[in-house]
């Protein structure tokens, strides 16, 4: 396709020959679709979030109060989505965010590898998590030539942590992203009230599991042993990141380093004198702290305060339109969660390739009619509070 809005052309091609889409392509009946797809314990942890889920809600609700201004008689019939990350040129700013549930979307229990083919089909770059049921190397591998980010969830073992970053740089990653929100589990009632949290039935933890430091630690094979490799997992999650810890983080890896849940100007300008190479502005999507402001309304501060550092966005983001608000307001690459979620759950990798390519045809349609042919077009227009 010349351009992503050209994926319209296709659809509207096959429904002439009576093919309608498989997955949909709007926010609200993908979310109704999966929800009838997906195990309830499945669904509660992925559409679940802290507290009541008000800053959850906030997140996807504050994208309408910013509102973009088009302009006229410019010409846009050639657009250029790509962006500059670490090196590399991007077809697009769009990304897909860690989620830490990824493999058990799918039926074959192995989403995490149907979203990385996502990302081979497609050239959104996928952000590998810590927690996968399948091994880093495996992912990346299979997300071809689309770069690959490696996020992590630090562990208290430095050794443990050392090895599992050692091994995604190895495998091709192209970042490190650090979590910075989640030592400890927000308080979210969806799953509470069912008694399930994924990871201490054994799901997802295979990063650890295939890690020689894991295994040496456990001392006995995982196999055969999984209440003690759980048990071990759950003592070693989690490590209270600091400041000093950035030093040692930078020591261990030659990767770029971004610092995912910065969302004060103040932690902002900290990262960038530190030395980290991105601010990856986020809340989490409202699944770790209730009570906060949409991260799309703080945006616009971190991003001033990073200076020339690059931030990259996520928390709320639903469609195209919500993209493009994100780059008007700063962000350099902007992550879509749950929509590619649900896009695994519905069709596999061709589910969330469909539902990626929705989102960048909405995007570059917008900029079209907008009158904004390329995304330095769109951050010099902006986008202003309504």
């Amino acid at each position: 396709m010349a351009h992503h809005g050209d994926y319209q052309n296709l659809i509207y091609g096959r429904g002439l020959q009576g093919v309608l889409p498989r997955v949909p392509v709007d926010f609200a009946s993908l979310e109704a679709r999966a929800a009838a797809a997906l195990p309830a314990s499945v669904l509660d942890y992925v559409q679940g979030g802290c507290g009541d889920e008000a800053t959850q809600r906030a997140n996807a609700a504050a994208f309408a109060h910013w509102g973009m201004v088009p302009r006229m008689m410019v010409d846009t019939s050639v657009r250029d989505l790509s962006v500059e990350l670490f090196g590399m040129t991007l077809p697009s700013p769009l990304f897909m965010a860690p989620i830490g549930v990824t493999g058990i979307v799918t039926q074959d229990g192995h989403g995490d590898m149907a979203a990385a083919r996502a990302a081979a089909m497609t050239g959104v770059p996928l952000t590998a998590t810590t927690l996968s049921n399948d091994p880093v190397e495996a992912v990346i591998a299979a997300a071809g030539t689309t770069p690959s980010f490696f996020q992590l969830y630090t562990p208290k073992n430095r050794e443990l942590a050392q090895s599992l970053i050692a091994r995604a740089e190895a495998a091709g990653a192209k970042a490190l992203v650090v979590t910075l929100d989640t030592w400890v589990t927000g308080w979210r009632p969806r799953d509470l009230n069912s008694g399930n949290f994924p990871q201490l039935r054994g799901h997802v933890l295979t990063n650890y599991f295939s890690d020689p430091v894991f295994q040496r630690l456990l001392g006995k094979p995982v196999e055969g042993n999984l209440p003690e490799a759980v048990q071990l997992w759950a003592s070693l999650f989690g490590k209270v990141m600091a400041w000093d810890d950035f030093k040692w983080l930078r020591s261990v890896t030659s990767l770029p380093i971004m610092l995912k849940g910065i969302c004060h100007p103040d932690d902002a300008r900290r990262a960038v004198g530190e030395g980290a190479d991105a601010i990856y502005c986020s809340n989490h999507g409202g699944r770790q702290a209730n009570g906060g402001i949409a991260a799309i309304d703080l945006l616009p501060r971190v991003v001033a305060a990073a200076g020339d550092t690059p931030v990259l966005f996520d928390s709320g983001v639903r469609s195209g339109t919500d993209m493009i608000k994100a780059v008007a307001l700063g962000a350099r690459m902007v992550g879509v969660g749950r929509p590619y979620l649900y896009g695994l759950a519905l069709d596999g990798a061709d589910g969330a390739a469909h539902v990626l390519n929705c989102i960048l045809a909405e995007a570059d349609l917008l900029m079209a009619v907008n009158g904004m042919p390329t995304l330095a077009a769109v951050r010099e227009a902006g986008a202003e509070r309504v």
